[in-house]
């Protein structure tokens, strides 16, 4: 009979079975990993993880959860930094490439397609929910100050793409030359943010030809 376990000891073996678990997903993806493999690698019997978890999706649910917190809690904090809209949004977009560059593995894992359905697993449904409000809350601010103009979710999603492509393409190897990954996000940025910008009123037309 297997003894009693404290609260403790529960949460350190999950900690290290999600660890084990994450890096097995970054070198084969999800469809690559099963409580088999994860046992061998803690070295522990093929039954131990069902301790922990029921079962291989719940354990992809729990790795990728604590990623979308860590990677919510980055652009948060950045958005809580001092200075104008301006200011605070380019802090959000370097923590945003810094979470990137500094956790390539889990970055892809934020972004890959899973098995599991967030409905079935509410702590991950949350987490996505917090991290996808990291995408225009900085921007309601910069629309709020005049900085840019029109709906702050269309906005955010537009400036999170580009700077998802840009980080994919870089990842992958497949930016170089003088067109480096820095070269091509500043010149994106100024583009999608002069397309932005409130356009200037014009003027009516009777008083055009007036003048």
């Amino acid at each position: 009979m297997p003894r009693v376990l404290s609260q403790a000891e529960i949460e350190a073996f999950r900690t290290r079975l999600c660890a084990a678990a994450e890096k097995r997903m970054a070198r084969h993806g999800a469809e690559g990993l099963s409580m088999r493999q994860l046992a061998e690698d803690l070295g522990c019997s093929a039954m131990t993880p069902y301790r922990y978890f029921r079962d291989k999706n719940e354990i992809v649910a729990a790795v990728r959860t604590a990623a979308l917190l860590d990677f919510a809690a980055a652009l948060e904090a950045a958005a809580r930094s001092n200075g104008n809209a301006r200011k605070r949004g380019r802090a959000v977009g370097k923590a945003y490439i810094r979470f990137a560059l500094e956790n390539p593995d889990r970055y892809r894992l934020l972004h890959e397609a899973l098995q599991c359905d967030p409905a079935d697993f509410p702590d991950l449904a949350r987490a996505q929910a917090r991290s996808r409000r990291t995408v225009s809350a900085y921007i309601e601010d910069l629309v709020a100050e005049g900085e840019l103009e029109g709906d702050p979710e269309v906005l955010g999603h537009i400036f999170w793409a580009t700077t998802h492509g840009l980080l994919t393409l870089h990842l992958a190897g497949r930016l170089g030359g003088r067109l480096s990954f820095d070269t091509l996000y500043r010149a994106a940025m100024r583009l999608l943010a002069r397309g932005a910008a409130p356009q200037p009123q014009t003027a009516p037309a009777r008083q055009r030809r007036r003048a």
